[in-house]
């Protein structure tokens, strides 16, 4: 595998993350157009932030051996990005939606 291609799976799992929690908890949900959109941002914003930490997908693939280990934690870290994004996109717009009627 390549850094490209984990990023790839990782943005996926990002986007499952976020659809599974958004079919589980309807009062969360935006759709399946939505949350796939949330669950892209909010996997690249976590593993982006959180990477740094070395699980990011270069340090995955460093000297071209693959470490299953980070690559498990990455997967994890994508899809909590996916469900913590619906969430705060959710507290947002009724924060903003408190506000407006007020």
């Amino acid at each position: 595998m390549t850094g490209t291609l984990i990023s790839l799976i990782s943005i996926f799992t990002g986007i499952l993350g976020a659809n599974v929690f958004g079919y589980f908890r309807k009062k969360y949900s935006f759709g399946f157009t939505g949350n796939t959109i949330i669950g892209v941002f909010g996997s690249i914003l976590f593993i982006k932030s959180f990477g740094r930490l070395g699980f990011d997908p270069w340090s995955i693939m460093y000297n071209d051996s693959f470490n299953s280990n980070l690559f498990i934690l990455n997967l994890i870290v994508s899809f909590l990005g996916g469900i913590i994004g619906v969430l705060v996109f959710k507290s947002l717009i009724y924060k903003m939606n408190k506000d407006s009627i007020q």
